[in-house]
């Protein structure tokens, strides 16, 4: 076998084994499926019983004046097509019904999946591929799980029901098909190929798309100060142009291919003709049996050219169940760890500890040795890019460090579960995280969803909250909105330290929680902090010195190292980078002594 038909034949199996584990979707509805199968199949048996009562509607109705024919063949087509009615809409509802609960389903394994990812499979790819995925690529699987079978089973059963009604009624007439089906068949396996290949194109084009559209909305006001809608405007008519054109070759192709058919069918039908009107044979053959045979080939037309088209959905279907399926099936964040910790003393120790970035093989901690007693303030300083926000990565372990340990009350941390880990510690950062809902949704978060309105209030209290949620129109449960539009940076930044505090854990990271706000909010931020930080073990990344100088110990880092450590009284004493850095924030020295 040749290289090319090598990988025909890989694709086709590929192709038939997505497409049978999207099927098992279906198959979970399987009473409403056998259901809906059966009005299909009725529904093909009824239009090719009329086209086989075309013959004693020609030959005994209209020519014969069969009486009995006149009075009961009107009945007959009603009944007919009365039973058609009700099977069509059993079996499309039926299918509509499965294919909801398919989309559905298959969404929220996506969306689940997401939730197991490990933290840097985020930072790999465009939020819009991923958001596409939920709102446009699932969408896709319900045309090829559900609308797609539809098709092939009415349309395969009236193909099978029609071609028992031409060998009925001649079986001579009905070699015609000799010329078509092969043709047919032919065409069908070639467009099936070339709509894969397009389809899989659109749905990396239609995450870009999402994307596109994402970025504008999350920087309307950027868009809009430094004048950038015509290079908005232009790179979405770009991206959706791609699209267009690619959503353009899938329609170009169902054309060809049913125009092919027709064509093919057009010889079939004039073999047909041919073939009848021979001499000795158009004695003996009636206008009723002519009638039905060539009636009966045209509904099978119809649906071979139906058959012919649902490739497209079939193979948009498993291009978009594979795009999934590679979600789906990716493995979640690696957990070895097998003790459960139930509140830890805080001891955290990092030993000769080296982070490397898969991506560009970026080295961003080279061998940081830092102890945090219990019940401390550590304060970590540097440059941008200097080593901070990848340090305290790795409590949670969002990242895992390349070598050296990270000791948890004197045990490797990788002992302890994932989930008894992360309940150890809260987090505030510069970039608030809030979700749509109410205050109280927000403070009691998560794990915290079953705390008391008490503790809610207490929590908000602590962090000086109240004093603005009690303007609120219902207090504690107020809705905030998408992100927590509905309220100012320094509001966000009180309900994130009230679902700090809520939490109560032995260990606290706070990302530049004070930074980008009014003198006003920064004092009562910085009381609810010192509340926050009590008997706990703390990290605090800062850039604003002033707001560090009492933490126990400060570590200096640089280039992914740390350089000094001490006291803030120490450091300066010292006479190094942390002093360099306190001078230029204060402007003790001339700018060009401080730079260097």
């Amino acid at each position: 076998m040749s290289e090319g038909k090598k990988k025909v034949a890989l694709w086709d199996a590929e192709s038939r084994r997505v497409y049978k584990r999207l099927l098992t979707y279906s198959a979970r509805y399987w009473p409403i499926l056998l259901i809906s199968v059966v009005g299909f199949m009725v529904d093909a048996g009824g239009i090719a019983l009329f086209t086989k009562k075309l013959q004693p509607i020609m030959d005994d109705l209209l020519t014969k004046k069969d009486q009995y024919l006149i009075f009961w063949m009107p009945i007959w087509i009603v009944a007919i097509f009365l039973v058609r009615g009700i099977a069509i809409f059993v079996s499309n509802y039926g299918m509509g019904y499965i294919g909801r609960n398919v989309v559905q389903t298959m969404q929220r394994d996506v969306f689940d999946s997401y939730l197991r990812l490990p933290v840097t499979y985020f930072g790999n790819e465009h939020s819009g591929h991923q958001v596409s995925r939920i709102t446009y690529t699932s969408e896709q699987i319900a045309g090829a799980s559900t609308d797609a079978l539809k098709v092939m089973v009415t349309e395969g059963f009236t193909v099978l029901f029609m071609f028992v009604v031409m060998l009925q009624e001649s079986v001579y007439l009905s070699t015609a098909l000799l010329v078509m089906v092969p043709a047919i068949v032919l065409i069908t396996t070639a467009v099936s190929r070339r709509y894969r290949v397009i389809s899989r194109r659109i749905q990396g084009m239609m995450g870009s798309v999402t994307g596109t559209v994402e970025e504008m909305l999350q920087a309307h006001r950027e868009v809009r100060i430094y004048a950038g809608q015509k290079q908005a405007s232009e790179r979405f008519k770009d991206v959706s142009g791609r699209a267009r054109y690619l959503n353009l070759k899938i329609v170009a192709t169902s054309a060809i291919s049913g125009s092919t058919v027709q064509s093919v069918a057009s010889f079939s039908l004039a073999g047909m003709v041919f073939l009848a009107s021979r001499p000795s044979v158009i004695d003996s053959i009636s206008p009723g049996v002519f009638i039905s045979v060539i009636g009966a080939m045209g509904g099978m037309l119809s649906s071979l050219k139906r058959l012919s088209n649902v490739q497209s959905t079939i193979q948009t279907g498993i291009s978009a169940a594979e795009n999934l399926f590679a979600i789906i099936d990716m493995p979640p964040e690696v957990d070895h760890g097998t003790k459960a910790l139930t509140r830890t003393r805080g001891d955290l120790r990092f030993e000769d500890v080296r982070l490397i970035y898969p991506r560009g093989q970026f080295q961003a901690l080279s061998g940081v040795d830092l102890h945090c007693a219990p019940g401390t303030v550590t304060a970590l300083v540097g440059r941008s890019g200097s080593g901070k926000s990848s340090l305290v990565s790795l409590l949670p372990r969002f990242n895992e460090p390349s070598s050296g340990r990270v000791l948890l009350d004197g045990e490797d941390y990788e002992t302890y579960t994932l989930a008894s880990l992360r309940q150890q510690i809260a987090w505030v950062g510069q970039h608030v995280v809030l979700f749509d809902g109410t205050v109280a949704e927000n403070i009691a978060y998560g794990e915290l969803a079953g705390a008391s309105e008490g503790d809610i209030i207490a929590a908000a209290e602590a962090a000086n909250a109240m004093e603005f949620i009690v303007k609120l129109s219902s207090g504690i449960h107020s809705p905030i909105g998408e992100g927590g539009n509905m309220l100012s940076g320094g509001q966000r930044q009180r309900i994130a330290i009230a679902r700090a505090i809520l939490k109560n854990a032995p260990i606290l990271v706070l990302d530049e929680a004070t930074s980008a706000l009014d003198t006003e909010s920064e004092r009562l931020i910085q009381q609810a902090l010192q509340r926050l930080m009590r008997d706990r073990t703390t990290l605090v990344i800062a850039h604003r010195l002033s707001t560090i100088e009492h933490a126990d110990q400060i570590a200096v880092l640089d280039q992914g190292k740390i350089v000094e450590r001490g006291t803030h009284a120490e450091l300066i004493a010292m006479g190094g980078h942390y002093a360099a850095l306190h001078r230029m924030q204060f402007n003790e020295r001339p700018a060009a002594v401080v730079a260097d």
